[in-house]
């Protein structure tokens, strides 16, 4: 099969494609409506969003995604947990990496914002690089530009706070910064940012070349992320699969600067470990730590398929443990996690983590989970069975016609509850892609949440999908008489 028919519809075949069809047009929907929900599973392009602290970039960003998520305060460097958010602008989809968000130490500002632009210009495609036109180009914007030029990536210079005509001619100064033309927009009102879209989607790329195993061979090791939070042991567990001192160890927290690629042999098989702890040690004496290691954590997992998630086992679950989680989630990849420090724990610690794990760790059930010991190496053998488990989870895929007799079943053994005095009802569906497995319903109605999550719980148990998340997409049909 050639490859501009997979593309053409996501990774169904030919036949399951016209299979697919018949389902769809029998139940009145067009071909053209449905083929945009089967793509789109792809790398999606980033754009870094670029400036000192104070100029609205977490304003730019929620205006883009059309959602206020970022948070956004009046002083400078309020952190955050997410640093990426999918953002869709006339019809296409790319990434939006927000790089504000850390605490301000006055003695390293410069170094901490070109630090923190630094990070965020590597891991993208494009570089939206904010100004504020009322305050006009400082010497941090001058120090920027000069970042943004050495990177060599294409940029879109914008000019915010620019509310009326009166701060138009302000925006105009921003010439001078020789980045060609400065697009005038207020965040906060939305004015201008339509302009800033187009000119954004003039410069990134389509979708960029998928990251995974740096185009080897499908026969190339596969990539796995080690990542948690600082200090819980990811430096001395890569050493332990490696066999030797291959990371620096340190009882202080973010030892680790850069994410540091290994390829480690491990049950048999050649596998490419990438150590994130990653904060470097200059921004680590900032209160801003935690920013740069989620920064560099994404990052990591932009590259990774699996990820395995490091949690201290000896202390209470943190927020930041499941934030974590989440971000890995969210990146699609499969996921394990790896209970550390085990040989630490007495009875009633593990029957309050059992606790803890019920309580905070709910969304993630499907993972798999390991009880390792970093130091002393103890079951470091069930780590690989449980990586290939996740993989296995991430990769599988239900060709449509079984898919479709399970779904029949489903919904006539649990029907939607009726709302409004209409009952909803899944038509068919298709999983349109995997890595991680990615199903379009096709419904008569709006199908709840809570429906929502049933289908998948139901879905994990009938198919297994052990260590992947899995996203589920509806479209509803629109209000016509049935052909």
């Amino acid at each position: 099969m050639s490859n501009d028919t997979t593309a053409a519809h996501g990774e169904l075949g030919d036949a399951e494609y016209a299979e697919f069809l018949a389902l769809a047009a029998e139940e009145g929907f067009d071909a053209s409506e449905i083929d945009a929900d089967l793509d789109g599973h792809g790398p999606l392009p980033v754009l870094a969003i670029v400036g000192r602290p104070n100029v609205g970039k977490s304003t730019l960003v929620n205006r883009i995604i059309g959602r206020r998520e970022a948070v956004v305060e009046d002083r400078p460097g309020v952190t955050r947990d997410r640093v990426s958010y999918e953002a869709m602008w006339a019809g296409r989809r790319f990434k939006v990496l927000d790089t504000g968000g850390w605490e301000i130490d006055v003695l390293g500002i410069d170094a901490m914002v070109a630090a923190q632009a630094e990070l965020g210009i590597e891991q993208a495609d494009a570089v939206l690089f904010v100004v504020d036109a009322t305050v006009g180009a400082t010497d941090t914007d001058d120090a920027l530009v000069k970042l943004i030029r050495r990177s060599g990536k294409p940029v879109v210079l914008c000019a915010n706070k620019v509310d009326g005509p009166s701060t138009e001619a302000e925006a105009a100064y921003l010439w001078s910064l020789g980045l060609g033309e400065p697009y005038p927009v207020s965040a906060l009102h939305g004015r201008g940012s339509g302009d800033l879209l187009d000119a954004v989607l003039k410069v990134l790329p389509e979708a960029p070349p998928q990251l995974f195993g740096d185009g080897l061979a499908p026969g190339g090791p596969r990539r796995v992320a080690l990542i948690g939070r600082p200090n819980v042991g990811k430096s001395s567990l890569l050493n332990k699969v490696a066999g030797e001192d291959r990371v620096v160890v340190n009882e202080l927290a973010g030892t680790t600067r850069d994410p540091v690629d290994e390829l480690i042999e491990l049950g048999g098989k050649t596998w490419k470990f990438i150590d994130t702890a990653g904060i470097r040690r200059r921004v680590h004496l900032t209160s801003g730590a935690d920013f740069y290691a989620s920064l560099r954590t994404s990052a990591a997992l932009e590259k990774a398929e699996v990820a395995v998630v490091l949690v201290d086992a000896s202390e209470t679950l943190a927020e930041q443990d499941t934030r974590i989680i989440s971000m890995a989630v969210e990146a699609g990849r499969a996921v394990v996690i790896a209970y550390n420090k085990w040989d630490q724990l007495d009875e009633e610690r593990r029957f309050y983590l059992e606790r803890e794990i019920e309580r905070d760790l709910v969304q993630v059930q499907w993972a798999p989970r390991v009880n390792v010991s970093a130091k002393t190496g103890r079951h470091m053998e069930k780590l690989v069975p449980a990586i290939e488990t996740a993989l296995a989870g991430w990769e599988t895929r239900i060709p449509t016609a079984r898919l479709n007799a399970f779904l029949g079943e489903l919904v006539a053994a649990h029907p939607h509850p009726i709302r409004g005095g209409k009952q909803p009802r899944v038509l068919f569906g298709t999983q349109a892609g995997t890595r991680p497995p990615r199903f379009v319903l096709f419904a008569s109605g709006f199908l709840e949440a809570g429906y929502r999550r049933f289908i998948e719980r139901r879905l994990r148990e009938e198919f297994g999908f052990e260590g992947t998340p899995i996203s589920i997409s509806v479209r509803v049909r629109e209000k016509r008489k049935k052909k």
